[in-house]
């Protein structure tokens, strides 16, 4: 037979890809460390946080009116300095410690120590850090967690790092997209004005995200804990951790800075709620694919995002019931659903719109 080169007759799809939080909102955070990645890296829990501001820029523009008891509240890891490094070994650390354990503090002191050699700060930083860790972890998580701290939770009850791929229209084989638009419409419908977190769904239909997804969407969970009630249902809550540095130029670091409105702020500014939406849909679709008779309303507890720094202990300075650094979001169960059907895609002829059973 005659020779002839091969032809290249396959199709290359070059709008596939494997999207995150990261690789979505990087456009809206400029140039800062981690930001240029396209997507997620292998490694889970080191780029959940945007370009962090160094301690005296500030986060929050302007200063809110002021409230002494909040101002008078210290916190500890003030102390410690700020950066994507830090909240990584931070991450790593309480990903191995038992926050149950009898002595806290040595459990903490071990943890730290076994990973100093990553930390990007002074030896001097230990004792701070241990204490400040512990601070954290005896902090209650607010009424939505039942006053629940982290020290509540037992070892059997948590998993951490919990990594994601979830198919987006297809997955391997897409038959459609997913548009942040789409997004954006569905946050403005179960997000109605008046309520937590309200304003976001304008922000992000703005053409600074504005993307459209194909192939999928990837993620890990920091921390996913089953809360046990006395004659109620198990809950299911996602956890993520952060070590923003919140405070203006010039002022010490204090419980303020970490109120709600501040929290609130700083969950619309760094785009936390559709890391937030997104971590809610993976531990639905875990839930109902684990657990038997799996009902949302019922088993998915929400979402509480804990900035570190603000928490400040178990006499936890608060405002309206919320403790500081604590920044709780449960939003109506529809929100979660028809997200997660949104990434499914439409449903086969024959097929409920929506999914009750499997992965």
């Amino acid at each position: 037979a005659e020779l002839a080169t091969a032809p290249f007759d396959r199709h290359l799809d070059l709008r596939w890809r494997r999207s995150s939080y990261s690789s979505i909102t990087a456009p809206a955070h400029g140039p800062s460390p981690g930001a240029l990645v396209s997507t997620e890296p292998e490694e889970p829990g080191t780029t959940d946080e945007p370009g962090d501001p160094e301690p005296g820029q500030p986060a929050v523009a302007g200063p809110p009116p002021p409230a002494a008891r909040l101002r008078a509240a210290p916190c500890v890891l003030a102390a410690v300095p700020a950066g994507a490094e830090v909240g990584t070994f931070v991450h790593n650390v309480l990903e191995s410690a038992d926050f149950s354990a009898p002595d806290l503090r040595a459990e903490l002191a071990g943890a730290v120590g076994a990973r100093m050699g990553a930390y990007p700060g002074s030896v001097d930083d230990v004792p701070v850090l241990v204490q400040g860790l512990e601070a954290a972890i005896l902090t209650p998580m607010g009424t939505l967690a039942g006053g629940a701290r982290l020290a509540d939770i037992d070892r059997r009850d948590r998993l951490d790092e919990l990594g994601f791929e979830l198919p987006l229209v297809g997955g391997d084989e897409p038959v459609g997209e997913v548009s942040t638009d789409q997004m954006a419409t569905l946050l403005a419908k179960y997000v109605p004005p008046g309520q937590p977190l309200a304003g976001y769904a304008a922000t992000l239909a703005g053409p600074a995200l504005a993307t459209r997804l194909r192939g999928y969407l990837t993620g890990s969970l920091d921390l996913v804990f089953r809360l046990r009630g006395k004659g109620c249902e198990e809950r299911y809550f996602v956890v993520d951790y952060k070590t923003n540095w919140l405070g203006p130029p010039g002022e010490a670091l204090s419980a303020w800075h970490y109120r709600p409105a501040a929290l609130e702020a700083e969950m619309c500014r760094s785009h936390y709620v559709l890391q937030a939406t997104f971590y809610l849909v993976a531990l639905h679709r875990y839930l109902r694919w684990r657990l038997p008779a799996y009902d949302p309303s019922a088993h998915l507890g929400g979402a509480l995002y804990l900035f570190l720094r603000g928490m400040t202990g178990p006499v936890s300075a608060a405002q309206d019931d919320q403790p500081s650094g604590v920044f709780a979001w449960r939003p109506a169960v529809e929100l979660v659903t028809s997200m997660s059907d949104l990434f499914a895609g439409p449903p086969a002829p024959g097929v409920a719109a929506t999914r009750t059973g499997g992965p």
